[in-house]
């Protein structure tokens, strides 16, 4: 009975925190990543990524010095790697990506 309560609690608790979203944002400044658990749908950036490896990519955006870019990631090792229409490419360590609240 008292693991019953324990529950209810936990999830009363849970119910009550403040939501996420699915995104994970890194900030510097006014530039920002946002990491999305979406898939990539960029057949720009699919394009420029190894064949066998398209499927593990995300959908991700920048927004970088006032211009927006799309882009697409993958989590490797304690990093996230992204990889952009223009081709360009980038990391993100993992403990900078904080998940964003819902307004």
């Amino acid at each position: 009975m008292k693991a019953f309560a324990v529950c209810i609690a936990l999830a009363a608790a849970a119910a009550a925190a403040p939501a996420f979203s699915e995104e994970l944002v890194a900030r510097q400044g006014d530039d920002s990543v946002r990491l999305s658990d979406a898939a990539c749908q960029s057949e720009l950036v699919l394009a420029r990524v190894e064949p066998g490896a398209q499927d593990e990519y995300k959908a991700a955006t920048a927004r970088f010095q006032g211009q927006s870019f799309v882009a697409c990631w993958r989590s490797m090792g304690g990093v996230a790697h992204l990889v952009y229409e223009d081709g360009d490419q980038g990391i993100i360590p993992m403990r900078e990506l904080k998940p964003e609240l819902q307004a």
